[in-house]
């Protein structure tokens, strides 16, 4: 019978719920959506392969190296290498470590809960998890803001890969349409030839960025240790003189140790947008081989590599530069290239030629990766709100390929956004929408951690056993609701700074708090009309389709055996050596 259920499991792919299932369970879709209340509860889908459809189905060719690399890909980007440098202006060096140091923990309890609930049955995104654990109007409220996030952010990348060509080509030579076109052109062709290509370019991609970023630790370490050309050694120079907090000096200047706590706490916004992207390991799961294996395996090494690659790389930008350096005051005034970088303020501190137009390359790859990565996520929440029945169907179809095609279509028009920035004004009111995406990111976020609370208490109260679990959240409940407070507390203050000062900046205001309501409007209505109501913890569906991917599981743990027992016999592989050596790093 389980044999069965596999195979009827594998033919789903998709995973459409077929009409036989039992309608005491709350059905759902690819691996699922689940209802179990109001008007969703039991009602099955049945958009499979009926003659009229290609189908719905993703295919699940990312293999645990892909999964890896893409999750911290999606989070590698502008917000490290330029955000960096306006926290750092903002509040100073132990102000930032800080605040990254905090959110890194966040992000790891929100990705941990993430890869709990994604390792025991993978669906297809987070409204997919919140509507089978928590409430549909919850699934509704956080697909969509997921996806608006998603559908600003993809454009804004755009802008960003027009921007920094013109680092080298200013508009009066050749017009950043161009630039759009061309970038737009090539992340469309790898989104459409399917997730195994796109997982393989996003790996190799990713790589170079995890390649460029420890090549810039190396580079500050030596800086700091007065390898440079200047010989300079600066050692922890900085932390005393001008000192390692700064006082507020915004819209209006606060002086002593309470100016220096309105700088620390305004620069968080800062560290979340640099730290959006991790959670791409819940979308990516619903196209991942063997999930109860690789899933884990990507949340553990965020860990490591949230450690190295923001929290080194923050320290060590603290020690090359000073908050008051004037170099690095002008990189607020400059656009998304390397002249607004903070690391190349280092690098022309110390004296180096050259590398800043390096630099501008690897930042230019930077976002060309994100925008690849944002266009296929955008795709993917759309397709999974079809999927839940909470966007038109047509948007589920899927090609031969497994690709979403009519979702994709649609992130791609939003892309023409981008083409704002051909008209110059236009471009100063296009830059709020990066404000748009840290608020729509928070909220996630939140969605996350209140459906894990919800599916960590169904456990305990139908009285099952979590450490059977291939992967369990470390330190749960308490963690997520930690994590919880902190991100309400961080998406009410996360623009405060707009009330300081004599003039009120509504627009930076109306940007970075407009999420809410669209946030709670989506919930509030979706519940009116559907008149939904929070599942009970003793009626969350934890079974259905369980027992396929536990045997999916077994499937994997055997192929395991088998790679050890050649491995015995024939000696290491370079897959083998690939995964135990440098799968830690790639």
């Amino acid at each position: 019978m389980a044999k069965e259920e596999l195979n009827q499991f594998k033919s789903q792919e998709a995973g459409v719920v077929q009409a036989d299932v039992s309608s005491e369970s709350s059905s759902f879709g690819r691996r699922g959506s689940g209802g179990g209340g109001g008007d969703e509860e039991g009602d099955s889908v049945d958009w499979g392969y009926d003659g009229k459809h290609k189908g719905i189905r993703l295919k699940k060719d990312l293999q645990a190296r892909h999964v890896s690399m893409i999750a911290i890909g999606g989070s590698l980007g502008t917000g490290l290498l330029i955000g960096t440098g306006s926290a750092l202006s903002q509040a100073g060096p132990i102000a930032i470590l800080i605040a990254y140091s905090i959110m890194g923990w966040v992000v790891f309890t929100v990705m941990s809960c993430l890869g709990e609930m994604a390792a025991y049955i993978p669906l297809d995104g987070f409204t997919s998890y919140a509507t089978r654990y928590a409430d549909p109007a919850l699934g509704f409220a956080v697909g969509y803001t997921y996806l608006f996030k998603y559908l600003v952010l993809t454009p804004n990348q755009l802008t960003a890969a027009a921007l920094v060509m013109q680092y080298w080509v200013g508009r009066g030579k050749v017009n950043p349409g161009v630039w759009i076109t061309v970038f737009l052109a090539v992340i469309l062709t790898i989104n459409i030839v399917g997730v195994k290509f796109f997982g393989e370019f996003e790996f190799w991609l990713s790589s170079f960025k995890v390649l460029v970023m420890l090549c810039v630790m190396t580079l500050l370490l030596v800086l700091v240790l007065g390898g440079g050309p200047s010989h300079n050694r600066l050692g922890f120079r900085y932390w005393k003189d001008p000192g390692g907090f700064k006082p507020y000096s915004g819209a209006v200047s606060i002086p002593g140790g309470k100016g220096k706590f309105v700088s620390f706490a305004s620069v968080f916004v800062y560290a979340l947008f640099a730290y959006l992207g991790t959670e791409l390991c819940g979308i990516v799961a619903a196209e991942c081989k063997n999930p109860r294996r690789n899933v884990p395996r990507a949340i553990k090494l965020t860990l490591y590599r949230i450690v190295v690659f923001y929290l080194c790389t923050v320290f060590l930008l603290g020690l090359s530069v000073a908050y008051n350096d004037p170099l690095l005051l002008q990189t607020k005034k400059a656009k998304t290239s390397a002249a607004a970088s903070p690391y190349v303020v280092a690098i022309k501190n110390a004296g180096i030629p050259v590398l800043p137009h390096i630099f501008n390359a690897c930042v230019l790859t930077f976002v060309f990766s994100a925008c690849n990565s944002d266009l296929y996520v955008g795709s993917r929440s759309l397709y999974g709100l079809a999927i839940d029945k909470k966007a038109p169907k047509i948007f589920a179809k899927t090609n031969s390929w497994g690709v979403p095609y009519n979702s994709l279509a649609l992130c791609t028009l939003f892309c023409c956004l981008a083409y704002m920035n051909v008209s110059s004004s236009a471009e100063t009111m296009f830059s709020y929408f990066v404000n748009v995406t840290s608020i729509f990111g928070l909220l996630s976020w939140i969605s996350i951690l209140i459906t894990y609370i919800s599916f960590d208490r169904a456990f305990r109260v139908q009285g099952i056993d979590k450490n059977t679990l291939s992967y369990q959240a470390p330190f749960q409940p308490v963690t997520a609701w930690i994590a919880l407070g902190f991100c309400l507390m961080v998406a009410l203050v996360k623009n405060f700074t707009v009330f300081l000062g004599d003039t009120f900046d509504y627009k930076t205001f109306i940007t970075g708090y407009i999420g809410i309501p669209v946030y709670i409007l989506c919930f509030v209505c979706y519940k009116i009309v559907h008149k939904t109501k929070w599942i009970k913890s003793a009626n969350v569906d934890l079974f259905t389709y369980k027992t396929a991917i536990d045997l999916e599981e077994e499937e994997g743990k055997l192929e395991m055996m088998r790679l050890k027992e050649e491995r015995k016999q024939h000696g290491w592989t370079w897959k083998q050596f690939y995964d135990y050596i440098f799968g830690w790093i790639f």
